[in-house]
């Protein structure tokens, strides 16, 4: 007669999958709560203390860590010797092992958890079971996922036994999940001890890409273990083309600048950039407004918005080249015409607000760079002021909507804003005021040259950028101040009637 081991915490599904194997003719080894959960459904079982012949001790700490448990899941039946010494010591095999282990994870997320419940929730059975199951894998079928238990019982029906190459997707599956289990205890103790921190990283592959940035370079796409909101890896992909490595980058750069709107809000991106972004009453205003604020750009490029994206927006889309199209839903009209563009991704993402702010991984050579993603978004207001002459509404309301703009611009970064919309963009440069230029150079080709904002993502070392302002319509600057030249920069600005802010914060993008 073959033989389960069954001990799990978490019980879901359980019940179906040890009755399969009852029917089946399996005897059924059982602990603890395990075991009252099973007969109380009429599955017959041997308890562990039947097998080892010993009683489980110290409030259940101690109770399959026994000779009569590990020699029988490691002993290989193909070694005569090994089976001569199981039947010396009155050892039966054991030939499938269901464990899943205490919740470890779930229960140092509790808020207050003390150290003591932390602790007691550390499992030393289950994984030992694991593992030897694991290691034994030619002859031993580990089950530590109850996802697994229909086509593992499935084939044991079928077959008599699991198959060897499924043997072995569950051996890996098994030391996976103790491997998790214990980098988790491992960051937990390292840090009550107030030992340095490790960084262990758990990620699943989501898919192998095409190519990188360029052909000849190999890239895959990883995701975290957990769902979250303005998560790329978790986006339901409704249409297009399987998303490019650059595709990723980009999408991943729209939603953060989404995620710092809550108004209807619309932005485009080429290269990680916005190249136009806007402000409305409703998303079809805010669509046509990012649209109008540079029609060059957003060929090939991104949009996304933070509502559902309706007929009229995605009509004005149509005849544009778009890679990827984001928003948080869309309606079966905006689908409809949205479907006859075929290569178009369109992308739906969860965009539910959040105040836990990501953490980004860069990768430098030889090491990694560890930050929380940089959610800040700072009240804009009057008391910012620091020029004589002082902001109006207008100007404070688009100084709101230029500051959380260049946030997300690649520094060197300026901003020029009007009415709630870009008008000119200046990104990655060497120098601020070659930044400045090149959006005021923008601002000025689409007509516009007066009554302009600029924002500038660092502080402004020199009075240079405020004049040339000046000479393009800019009447008012919000910037973070900090310079040891912040003086010139203000009586530059008084000079020339401007009005200017100082943040105290900057937003560095690199």
């Amino acid at each position: 007669m073959k033989r389960a081991l069954v001990s799990v915490s978490d019980k879901s599904g359980l019940l179906p999958f040890v009755q399969g194997l009852q029917d089946l003719g399996w005897e059924i080894i059982a602990t603890g709560g395990t075991r009252k959960l099973l007969e109380s459904n009429a599955v017959k079982t041997t308890g562990i203390s039947e097998v080892t012949g010993f009683p489980e001790i110290c409030d259940g700490r101690v109770k399959t860590l026994h000779p009569k448990v590990h020699g029988a899941l490691l002993a290989r039946r193909d070694i005569p010797t090994h089976m001569a010494t199981l039947a010396e010591n009155g050892i039966e095999t054991i030939d499938l092992v269901c464990v899943n282990l205490y919740p470890f994870r779930q229960t140092i997320a509790k808020e207050g958890v003390s150290m003591e419940d932390a602790v007691e929730n550390i499992d030393i059975g289950g994984p030992s079971m694991l593992r030897s199951a694991a290691k034994n894998f030619a002859s031993v079928s580990v089950v530590c996922d109850p996802a697994d238990y229909a086509s593992v019982l499935e084939e044991i029906r079928t077959h008599g036994d699991t198959l060897p190459q499924t043997r072995l997707r569950l051996s890996a599956k098994a030391y996976t999940h103790t491997a998790q289990y214990d980098i988790c205890i491992t960051t937990y103790m390292r840090a009550q001890a107030g030992l340095a921190p490790k960084l262990f990283l758990e990620y699943d592959h989501k898919q192998a890409l095409r190519y990188g940035e360029n052909p000849h370079q190999s890239a895959e796409f990883y995701a975290e273990t957990t769902a979250s909101s303005y998560a790329l890896p978790f986006a339901r992909q409704i249409q297009g083309k399987e998303l490019s490595y650059n595709n990723i980058q980009d999408a991943n750069a729209a939603l953060n600048v989404l995620r710092d709107f809550s108004e209807p809000f619309c932005v485009a991106l080429k290269h990680m950039n916005p190249c136009g972004a806007a402000v409305g009453a409703t998303i079809e205003e805010a669509w046509q407004a990012a649209y109008e604020a540079d029609k060059v750009s957003i060929y090939g490029g991104i949009v996304g918005v933070n509502r559902e994206l309706t007929a009229e927006v995605a009509l004005g889309m149509k005849p544009i080249f778009l890679e990827i199209v984001i928003a948080p839903s869309y309606t079966p009209e905006a689908l409809e015409i949205l479907s006859a563009k075929k290569n178009l991704r369109v992308l739906e993402v969860d965009m539910t607000p959040t105040g836990k702010a990501p953490t980004q991984y860069i990768g430098v050579n030889g090491g990694l760079l560890v930050q929380q993603l940089d959610t800040a978004v700072e009240d804009i207001n009057a008391k910012m002021c620091v020029t004589a002459v002082q902001p109006t509404e207008a100007q404070l309301s688009d100084m709101k909507f230029g500051w959380k703009i260049v946030k997300h611009v690649k520094s060197n970064a300026i901003a020029v804003v009007r009415n709630g919309h870009t008008i000119g963009i200046g990104a990655g440069q060497t120098n601020r005021v070659g930044s400045a230029e090149i959006a005021l150079k923008q601002a000025q080709a689409a007509g516009f040259t007066e009554g302009l904002v600029l924002a500038s993502d660092g502080f402004l070392p020199f009075d240079d950028t405020v004049a040339l302002a000046a000479q393009y319509g800019v009447s008012a600057i919000v910037q973070p101040g900090g310079s040891i030249r912040d003086a010139d920069a203000i009586a530059k600005a008084d000079e020339l009637g401007i009005t200017m802010l100082f943040t105290g914060v900057r937003h560095f993008k690199h």
